[in-house]
């Protein structure tokens, strides 16, 4: 799961039963921090996984195991512990939201590892453009000139970034790019679900089904994990718990136009992670493509917010 914003609108009014949280704009943002930070971490332990760092390099499909058996340990065990009051799943809406995130997740562990974790996680940054592209054959909506604006801002620093037919294109820019699809449309029923059933019981279902489809892919290509890369898959199923439930919690007590922009604070925590542990330097047509992408994306957030206060 890297996924920074969720547009408005995609959802009806009257599809969404009433918010189970009080809004609470600062806690929110304070959860949305906590997230990116969480977020970012695991990418740089994906990072470390898909690489020769902790031993001989994983298949992503491996690490994307790692993620959801032990983030799904983690949730069971919390909610064993405090035993929340659950209601009945929508399970069509969590099974595509599940293959999206898990297909989003793999491809970003993939990305991870062979690209700088900030020019990985900026291209990410592009899924809000996609969510908006697919909710207007998806959920009829409209879009208007600032929208496609926007959209064609953040695409532009994608495309400074994956460097399109030149000899600096790679591989790991287009996985990023795949992820970011695959995590756009995980958005749509990310917010859909999070006004309608508890963070936790979201966390439980999704990780459940998650573990499942990891577990019929890694069998293709499961090697043995060194000490070390155990370890790795731990903490990275623990940190994404963590990550999920704080922007989850923080979805849930603010409007995603006014929390959101706050998680762009990802692409700092990665380049800072990535600097330190592996001594990458973002280079100057990076930092131009990477905040491209951002001004794009806070644009977009920006005119959501406007466009929200308007309904109101």
């Amino acid at each position: 799961m890297t996924a920074p914003f969720t547009p408005q609108g995609q959802v009806p009014p009257a599809a969404l039963p009433p918010p189970l949280h009080r809004p609470a704009p600062g806690l929110a943002v304070g959860l949305m921090i906590c997230a990116t930070a969480l977020i970012a971490a695991t990418t740089l332990i994906a990072k470390a996984l898909g690489t020769d760092t902790l031993g001989p390099a994983l298949h992503p499909l491996q690490v994307s195991f790692g993620r959801f058996l032990f983030a799904w340990v983690a949730i069971l065990a919390t909610a064993a512990a405090l035993r929340p009051r659950l209601t009945r799943p929508d399970l069509k809406a969590h099974a595509l939201r599940t293959v999206c995130g898990w297909s989003g997740v793999t491809l970003m562990f993939a990305a991870a590892a062979a690209i700088p974790l900030a020019e990985a996680t900026a291209i990410s940054f592009v899924n809000p453009v996609f969510a908006m592209l697919l909710a207007i054959p998806l959920l009829g909506e409209r879009v208007g000139p600032w929208r496609w604006a926007a959209a064609a801002i953040a695409l532009a620093g994608a495309m400074i970034l994956i460097r399109p037919g030149t000899a600096a294109m790679q591989a790991g820019a287009l996985l990023a790019l795949g992820a970011a699809l695959a995590l756009g449309m995980e958005l749509i029923f990310m917010k859909r679900l999070s006004g309608r059933e508890r963070p936790l019981q979201i966390l439980l279902v999704n990780n459940s089904i998650g573990l499942c489809l990891a577990t019929a892919a890694v069998v293709w290509v499961w090697q043995p994990p060194t000490p070390a890369q155990w370890a790795g898959m731990v903490g990275i199923g623990l940190v994404m718990a963590g990550a999920q439930g704080f922007f989850i919690s923080a979805l849930a007590r603010a409007d995603a136009s006014f929390v959101t922009p706050f998680s762009y604070l990802t692409l700092v925590f990665a380049a800072a992670y990535d600097a330190a542990l592996f001594g990458v330097v973002p280079t100057p047509v990076g930092l131009v493509g990477a905040l491209t992408v951002v001004a794009g994306a806070a644009l977009l957030a920006w005119r959501e917010a406007v466009a929200r206060r308007r309904r109101r």
